[in-house]
């Protein structure tokens, strides 16, 4: 059974309803977000009728696009799953789909070896991976790394397609420091991923760079009567100085001369810490090497993370930052000792 694009906007939709368990959906609620789902993706006005819901229920618990979904009536008016963690896109893919796949992963395979496709070669892998688990019924012998308590996950499509389309968007937004969330109009410009986290870089409507951590976005919502922005700088090398994601337009890249212990050497080479990344020398006690990069929070991190096995050489500043950093970790155990030590002779 062949499902067309409009069938399946409303599934979706029908779906992210009954999994909102905040409130009660009736039919005609499902009509209006169907409805207004169409209008979005596809700027149909029509409407959706009651007939076509209904038949789109019947079809998500029907066994013929595999869902088999536990979609009951309470009261005989109010839509829900049955089961409180069940939605479509939990269910297994059907022999249809695995086909399909199969046959999109043949094609794939066949670039695999061109460098204009070398970043095919991770998604061909993962592709693989879950076509075998299915096929097979089996664990996966490769582990990707992914963290699936991360919110905003579910913002990464909107926003891609609002980029693409050069649309403003108004961000309700809360940082970890702010006590309540704001509302910002934004013009959306580049998603970034940085350690399994998403980033949004884009300008506000006061004309200031921002990133903002999908994971703290509440919502957000597209703005087509307002105009967009374009970038009035190179988006796709903004981020190409830069170790993370933390980063403002005045900021440089400056060398970083940094010293790694010999046992840890091999770590550096086969895994550079930055592209610009340069071997200066190769002693008996280690590699001293550098990397030209701006200066933040990232990159602190970074060399802290080797703890003792690293030394900053240059510049200065930055060594001595580190250094005292280093010193204050060291202080809280000091500290912490200290405390035990005194509750050990007062006991």
């Amino acid at each position: 059974m062949s499902i067309n694009k409009l069938a399946l906007i409303r599934y979706k939709t029908i779906d992210n309803c009954l999994t909102n368990r905040m409130r009660k959906w009736t039919l005609e609620d499902l009509m209006e977000a169907c409805s207004d789902a169409l209008y979005e993706y596809e700027g149909i006005s029509d409407g959706v009728s009651k007939r076509t819901i209904q038949l789109d229920i019947q079809n998500m618990r029907s066994e013929k696009l595999g869902y088999n979904a536990p979609i009951v009536v309470l009261d005989k008016k109010f839509y829900t799953y049955e089961d409180k963690n069940y939605s479509i896109t939990n269910s297994p893919l059907t022999n249809q789909d695995l086909g399909i796949l199969t046959e999109v992963l043949g094609v794939l395979k066949q670039f695999k070896g061109f460098s204009y496709f070398q970043e095919l070669s991770g998604m061909v892998t993962k592709l693989e991976s879950k076509l075998y688990t299915q096929q097979n019924k089996s664990n996966s012998y490769i582990e990707f790394e992914k963290n699936d308590l991360l919110r905003g996950l579910d913002l990464i499509d909107p926003i891609h397609r609002a980029i693409i389309n050069k649309c403003t968007l108004k961000v309700t937004y809360q940082s970890f420091k702010a006590r309540a969330a704001s509302e910002i109009i934004f013009y959306p410009y580049l998603l970034k991923e940085y350690r399994n986290r998403w980033f949004m870089l884009g300008k506000n409507n006061k004309n200031l760079l921002i990133n903002f951590a999908l994971d703290r976005i509440k919502r957000i919502e597209e703005l087509p009567d307002e105009s967009y922005k374009k970038p009035d700088f190179d988006v796709f090398s903004y981020y190409s100085d830069s170790i993370g994601v933390s980063k403002t337009p005045n900021m440089i890249a400056q060398k970083i001369v940094l010293k790694i212990a010999k046992e840890h050497s091999p770590y550096i080479i086969t895994k550079p810490l930055h592209s610009s990344q340069q071997i200066i020398k190769e002693e008996e006690d280690g590699t001293t090497f550098s990397i030209d990069v701006v200066w933040n929070f990232e990159l602190e991190r970074e060399i802290l993370g080797f703890g003792e096995h690293i030394k900053v050489i240059s510049p200065r500043r930055l060594k001595g930052i580190v250094k005292r950093r280093l010193e204050r970790s060291f202080q809280q155990y000091e500290t912490k000792e200290k405390e035990n030590e005194a509750d050990k002779e007062t006991s």
